[in-house]
């Protein structure tokens, strides 16, 4: 199930995800495409896991800005000659709030992070996929999209938007080699507090550890038979 050599774009990679998801693909052998607002934030991290210049490119945007996530692609392509795998790790949190006591901006927020910028870069980087004949497309979902709970409207728009681009792309990508699949996932437990605190709260949260597994697999060769799914990785039903 080796990574070793596939060029993988990593969008959020400075999040409590991201940098995990760095530092295992960077083991495996991956060569990586950081993306991130802070190009700053994104070298430091590319210093703090020693990953060689040969390895890692890094590049600062904003995803929502088609143009610029065009040229993002296209700097990849002339670093290393293809794209093989998507991991889409951005898109913050609202909620809190019942539907009526929300705000336009706040709604906006939401798409912009979860389905204008799913939208761009799907845009940007399955083609070369797509033209190569092999590509793996993973983002990371939330129960929310599908089944959302109260006081949380905003956010599983955003989700559900992105999951409809997902799974679209999944059946048009059919049988070229290329797959698109969701992991779902509760709240990620970066401060792992299910191991170390178990609550009834948070038995369904998941670590950053499991979900990178996750992802490994999904990007492998043996996986390639998976192909719009949306994996349930919060440990109860929903």
């Amino acid at each position: 199930m080796s990574v070793r050599d596939r060029v993988v774009v990593v969008s959020g990679a400075t999040g409590g995800l991201g940098r995990v998801v760095t530092q295992r693909f960077a083991q495996e052998g991956a060569k990586l495409a950081l993306l991130g607002r802070s190009l700053e934030s994104l070298d430091a991290l590319a210093q703090e896991y020693e990953l060689d210049e040969s390895q890692i490119l890094t590049y600062a945007l904003d995803l929502s800005a088609p143009e610029a996530t065009t040229e993002a692609a296209t700097a990849v392509l002339e670093k290393f000659g293809r794209i093989e795998v998507l991991l889409n790790l951005v898109g913050g949190w609202v909620g809190g709030k019942a539907l009526i006591d929300t705000e336009a901006d706040e709604l906006e927020d939401m798409i912009e992070q979860h389905i204008r910028a799913s939208y761009n870069m799907l845009k940007a980087f399955v083609p070369p996929m797509v033209r190569d004949d092999w590509g793996r497309v993973l983002a990371v979902s939330s129960p929310s999209g599908s089944r959302p709970p109260g006081r949380n409207a905003l956010y599983a728009v955003g989700k559900a938007g992105m999951e409809a681009l997902m799974l679209s792309l999944a059946n048009e990508v059919r049988g070229s080699g290329v797959t698109a699949n969701l992991v779902l996932v509760d709240t990620i437990d970066t401060k792992h507090a299910r191991e170390k605190n178990p609550t009834e709260k948070n038995q369904s949260w998941t670590t950053p550890e499991e979900i990178t597994a996750t992802l490994l697999h999904l990007c492998s060769k043996e996986a390639g038979i998976i192909n719009g799914a949306r994996i349930p990785l919060f440990g109860q039903p929903h």
